[in-house]
């Protein structure tokens, strides 16, 4: 029994040893676990609350959009779409709003605000609209005559699942700077980037068609084969052996 306590006395010592030395980590580590979950869960419903807000705030307006529809002040609903924006800007709903703002503003002709919500949803928009609204900007740049603008603007159109219609509407302002062979090429890649079932397929196959389809690549002829039967002359095999 002596052996047996005095062994257990030692695991115990060793014990207090190590808890002395990393006893304070551990309290940290817990303490730290603890404020991680509790941030976590606060963060989530702050997020929630957030979004709630957002939405009851976003009802308004839409249904300013469609007093907007019915009147055409759509003045009112850029003011909605921007006081949503200010106070709950990373929220889908006010990307929404800028996108449904920036709409009116291009039906009613001022490009000017039209480019201004445009512009928002291209620098604080959510990632899935960005690429949208820039060809969108493109285009109201486009209607505003500023050709440089828009080609710029769709050079930040990186992804390939939007190349085809950054290179349609690419097309379309080579189109009315009367530069036919830059609107064809990018006519051409929109066909080969549109989906098989995507309406911009057949879209931007009319505009290619209108400016003389595709391009045709010419073979490269070897200048050997160029010569015509009548410049090779025979052989005399009785003078070849001479």
């Amino acid at each position: 029994m002596s052996a047996y306590d005095l062994e257990e006395q030692e695991r115990i010592s060793a014990l207090k040893d190590w808890w002395d030395k990393w006893g304070t980590w551990v309290y940290l580590a817990v303490a730290a676990f603890f404020v991680g979950v509790i941030g976590v869960y606060f963060w989530r419903d702050y997020q929630g609350r957030q979004a709630a807000q957002a939405e009851t705030l976003f009802k308004s307006v839409k249904k300013t959009a469609e007093e907007v529809n019915a009147n055409k002040e759509y003045k009112k609903l850029s003011e909605a779409a921007n006081a949503l924006s200010e106070k709950f800007p990373r929220t889908f709903q006010a990307t929404d709003a800028q996108m449904m703002a920036a709409k009116s503003a291009f039906e009613a002709k001022d490009y000017a605000i039209a480019k201004t919500h445009l512009q928002w949803v291209v620098d604080n928009g959510r990632d899935t609209h960005r690429n949208i609204a820039r060809v969108q900007l493109a285009s109201v740049m486009l209607e505003d005559k500023k050709y440089d603008d828009a080609l710029k603007v769709l050079d930040g159109v990186k992804e390939d699942a939007f190349a085809g219609i950054a290179n349609d509407a690419r097309g379309d302002i080579f189109a009315v700077q009367g530069k036919r062979d830059e609107a064809r090429a990018a006519y051409q890649v929109a066909v080969e980037k549109a989906g098989d079932r995507s309406p911009l397929k057949a879209i931007s196959q009319a505009k290619l068609d209108a400016f003389g389809g595709a391009a045709v690549i010419q073979p490269v002829v070897p200048v050997a084969a160029t010569a015509s039967a009548a410049d090779v002359k025979p052989t005399d095999d009785k003078g070849a052996n001479k």
